[in-house]
């Protein structure tokens, strides 16, 4: 079947080199189709007849245009308390210990789910009604950032709550806005939510946390950036109780010097690197 746009694998190869170089993702051959059907609406958008125009447009662009690159071709999959047993181990094993306010990182927050989980999982566990916790939700996507700023979602994205934090924690809305739900401020008052590149040289972040939540994004880098971030995250972590929460399928086989596994994709930072 033909494309509506000319695309070549030559094209595909620089679209990865690009992401590599500004975001350090690296994507297989298995995302040339994904990365096609991404570009189509920037092709109409421009009126451009090729992927390799949209290239050549975009080396000669501000920067504007490739942070919107960036938007366009991140993965951003999420859902509140999306696996689970990490919001028990937070509230069980970091919380019990941690200093106050409670400090966490999510890294990779995508549209917002996760820190909101997070604080959620904080509220019922400190069982006040300003918990003392202060998160950090990071993201390289800005459209992503803004939306999770925002705090709005379809209903449908809530049902696994309970009802009990249904009702505490969202407003529901009605009119033009039914089916739709509002995040309360009691949740938003404890997330600042700022743009990060993993790969950035310098991360505009001070103190230590008690819980890293670094989840199903290791998977779009390859070793060698997996293990300098992974360096990075160390002094970042409260010794000797903090934690790192990574997804479900990802495992740090090549930074065992760095990390030690307890089990369910939770880390601890290794004894010989603390």
């Amino acid at each position: 079947m033909s494309k509506e746009f000319r695309y070549e694998q030559s094209d595909y190869e620089r679209v990865a080199s690009h992401l590599y170089r500004i975001a350090g993702i690296h994507l297989g051959d298995s995302r040339k189709e994904m990365v096609y059907s991404r570009l189509t609406r920037e092709l109409r958008r421009l009126g451009l007849d090729s992927v390799r125009a949209y290239l050549d447009y975009l080396d000669h662009a501000g920067q504007n245009e490739w942070t919107h690159f960036i938007n366009i071709l991140t993965t951003n999959l999420t859902s509140f308390f999306r696996e689970r047993h990490h919001f028990r181990i937070l509230a069980e094993q970091v919380l019990p210990v941690a200093q106050q306010p409670a400090r966490i990182w999510s890294c990779g927050c995508a549209s917002g789910e996760e820190p909101y989980s997070i604080a959620i999982a904080c509220h019922e566990y400190y069982g006040q009604p300003q918990a003392p916790v202060s998160i950090l939700a990071t993201d390289i996507n800005t459209t992503m950032l803004q939306g999770a700023e925002r705090g709005i979602y379809e209903r449908e994205k809530i049902e696994g709550l309970e009802l009990s934090q249904l009702r505490s924690y969202f407003w529901d809305g009605d009119g033009s806005n039914k089916g739709f739900v509002k995040v309360k401020d009691v949740l938003k008052h404890c997330i600042q939510f700022r743009m990060l590149n993993l790969i950035q040289s310098d991360w505009p972040i001070e103190g230590q946390f008690d819980a890293i939540f670094c989840r199903n994004v290791m998977i779009y880098f390859d070793k060698t950036t997996q293990y300098q971030i992974l360096k990075r995250f160390v002094p970042l972590l409260r010794q000797p109780h903090g934690l790192l929460f990574a997804g479900h399928s990802e495992a740090f086989f090549n930074a065992k010097d760095l990390f030690t596994p307890l089990g369910a994709t939770t880390y601890r930072v290794a004894s010989e690197a603390r």
